[in-house]
């Protein structure tokens, strides 16, 4: 249920793509992927690490609770990245760690289910490298135009937005 969960949550977010590496995953019994995300995103997997390719300039992001993992509010992403979580019940192993661009960690006090870890870490890419306004200094939203910056002051990012999970 986890990986549909997965795939429902990086074809909401926008992704490119999604894999597994050594998952049992199967399309027909994935009744947590509602949005039926195979039929819209390329889904690669593959028996072993050494086995991923990944496209060119795409750098891996490792999501694991280690220590030395950036925090994610802190984490710039890049713009051309493919996140990789570890199964439920485990972690990233560390020969897959080795192999990772980046590790990041969500700040919670102890795991936390790993279809909503992903969820997190696609909103927050999201969130910071959308064309989304700064969030307003008081509680609540910007209500009004008034209130918004002037477009141009918004956040952009520095190159074309691709993601994978």
């Amino acid at each position: 249920m986890n990986i549909g969960n997965i795939f429902r949550s990086a074809h909401a977010f926008g992704a490119s793509f999604v894999f597994t590496i050594d998952a049992h995953y199967s399309l027909r019994r994935a009744k947590s992927d509602t949005a039926r995300s195979s039929n819209h995103l390329p889904f690669y997997e593959w028996d072993a690490m050494d086995d991923l390719i990944l496209p060119k300039g795409c750098a891996l992001v490792g999501v694991e609770l280690v220590d030395g993992a950036v925090d994610l509010p802190s984490f710039r992403h890049p713009s051309r990245a493919a996140y990789i979580l570890g199964p439920e019940k485990g972690s990233l192993g560390p020969e897959t760690l080795a192999l990772c661009d980046h590790i990041i960690k969500i700040p919670t006090q102890f795991c936390i289910n790993v279809a909503t870890a992903a969820a997190i870490v696609l909103y927050d890419r999201t969130t910071s490298l959308g064309r989304f306004p700064l969030r307003p200094a008081h509680t609540g939203g910007a209500t009004d135009a008034a209130e918004l910056p002037p477009q141009e002051d918004w956040r952009k990012p520095s190159g074309p937005v691709r993601q994978s999970f």
